[in-house]
């Protein structure tokens, strides 16, 4: 079956392969800063570069737990390291807004938050994200319990609804990019709403 020449496939796949892949478009986008290929508003396409690679990552990890119950594949061993790069990709994005775009005159940040509220949602979404980083290892499950920790990280759903809310507001339109991306979100997110099929009896 294809869902297990997948799994065969995986099975080598260490954590910092994963990491290592998920660095590639900040090094891509580190080459085009040097080659002069971002256009006529360069912070602006490191700006939405950056979160869209977060939006992704947000949107892959979400797909993770319908693909085991639906399709029987299981990938729940990367969820960690693509929630963790969805964080930094997320903290890249703010990074970017805060040095490059503003350039630290804090002054202005009040008005900003005022003239784009799009900022307020998408930092929203950043500060759910922020715990579960931080709480993305062994040593916090255990110091916090499995079910503790399972309560927290159901941040990362109204943390990816955010996100996609941010992007749509973002654009200032209905271009169909956006709106892409909350489909797939309401959609991963509605799957999990599906009730399990109750066990079947074995007659006696």
């Amino acid at each position: 079956m294809l869902r297990d020449t997948i799994h065969r496939a995986l099975r080598p796949v260490r954590p910092w392969m994963v990491y290592t892949l998920g660095a590639l478009p900040a090094l891509l986008l580190v080459v085009d800063v040097f080659t002069g290929n971002l256009g006529v508003d360069p912070v602006k396409t490191i700006e939405h570069r950056v979160g869209e690679v977060a939006l992704q990552l947000i949107v892959a990890g979400l797909c993770i737990t319908p693909l085991r119950r639906f399709a029987g594949l299981n990938l729940i061993r990367f969820r960690r390291q693509i929630g963790v790069l969805a964080f930094v990709y997320a903290a890249l994005h703010l990074l970017v807004w805060i040095t490059l775009d503003l350039q630290f005159r804090w002054s202005e940040i009040g008005a900003d938050l005022v003239k784009r509220p799009y900022i307020i949602v998408g930092f929203a979404a950043f500060l759910m994200l922020l715990p579960l980083a931080v709480t993305s290892n062994n040593a916090a499950i255990r110091r916090m319990g499995a079910a503790a920790w399972q309560r927290l990280h159901w941040l990362t759903y109204p943390a990816a609804m955010l996100a996609g809310l941010h992007f749509i507001m973002l654009v200032k339109a209905w271009p169909a990019e956006p709106l892409i991306y909350m489909g797939a979100i309401l959609a991963l997110l509605g799957l999990r709403l599906i009730p399990r099929a109750a066990p079947r009896r074995v007659p006696a």
